[in-house]
C-alpha cells in the first residue's frame, strides 16, 4: 500500500443524533451528525413513525381513500 494516502481514523469519533442521543464510534471524521440512531429508529423501538414531509401521507390517503 502507498504511504500517506489514507485518511486518519478516529476511534473516539462522537456521533450526535437528531433526537439528542450521543455515542462514540470509529470514523474518519471527528464528529458525525445522524438522523436516526438505535434509540429513535422504529426497528429498535417497536413504534411506527411516519415522517410526513409536505403532506405526502395525507395526499396519498386522500388519493386512495384510505381515511374511510
Amino acid at each position: 500500500m502507498k504511504a500517506k494516502i489514507h485518511p486518519e481514523y478516529y476511534t473516539d469519533a462522537k456521533a450526535i443524533c437528531s433526537c439528542g442521543n450521543t455515542f462514540t464510534t470509529g470514523s474518519t471524521s471527528k464528529m458525525l451528525k445522524v438522523e436516526l440512531c438505535s434509540k429513535c429508529h422504529p426497528f429498535f423501538t417497536g413504534e411506527q413513525k411516519i415522517v410526513d414531509t409536505a403532506g405526502r401521507v395525507e395526499r396519498f390517503k386522500r388519493r386512495y381513500k384510505l381515511n374511510e
